[in-house]
């Protein structure tokens, strides 16, 4: 699945289907997404220990404390900062292929001399064939009469069988379906 922003998944498919798509995928890579979506991948992408040292000083003496805490792997600010090419993301792994470190933040690196040579060796794609506007609309008008055909056909056998009128079950009557073609 590829989305630019899980907001999408949950206006078009409304919130617990959108839960069950976003839970269910085992890998993600995203690039720089904000609100929402950052909190979520934040959380996704899991937590690891950090090791925290803060520094007390009052007018009788200086304190040094270190401690551990588990915070996000990845913060959703760092989420929502990510540059172009930078990617964050989680990878699952099998039984047999086992992947020690299954969350990463990584950068594309281009070699922009290696693919500029790279664009210099492509060949054109060959002609096969010459297609015209005409030939286009032609074959739209051939598809669009095949429709109709096929819907005559269909209606012809309903009108042949009066009780089995709308077999699937559809909310709109076959003819008006074949008065939009």
């Amino acid at each position: 699945m590829g989305l630019q922003d899980f907001s999408q998944v949950k206006k078009e498919y409304g919130r617990d289907a959108a839960e069950v798509l976003m839970n269910i995928c085992g890998n993600i890579i995203s690039g720089q997404v904000l609100g929402e979506t950052a909190k979520q991948l934040s959380e996704r992408l899991g937590k690891i220990m950090q090791d925290r040292e803060s520094l007390s000083i009052n007018s009788n003496d200086t304190s040094i404390s270190r401690s551990n805490q588990l915070e996000s792997a990845l913060q959703p600010a760092r989420i929502s900062n990510l540059t172009s090419g930078e990617f964050v993301g989680a990878v699952a792994d099998d039984p047999k292929q086992r992947i020690p470190q299954k969350t990463f933040h990584c950068e594309l690196i281009n070699d922009f001399e290696a693919i500029k040579q790279e664009e210099a060796a492509y060949e054109p794609l060959p002609i096969i064939r010459n297609v015209t506007d005409g030939m286009v609309q032609a074959n739209f008008f051939q598809i669009k009469k095949d429709i109709r055909n096929l819907i005559d056909k269909e209606m012809a056998k309903i009108k042949g069988n009066p009780d089995n009128h709308n077999p699937a079950g559809d909310e709109q009557p076959a003819s008006q379906i074949a008065e939009s073609f």
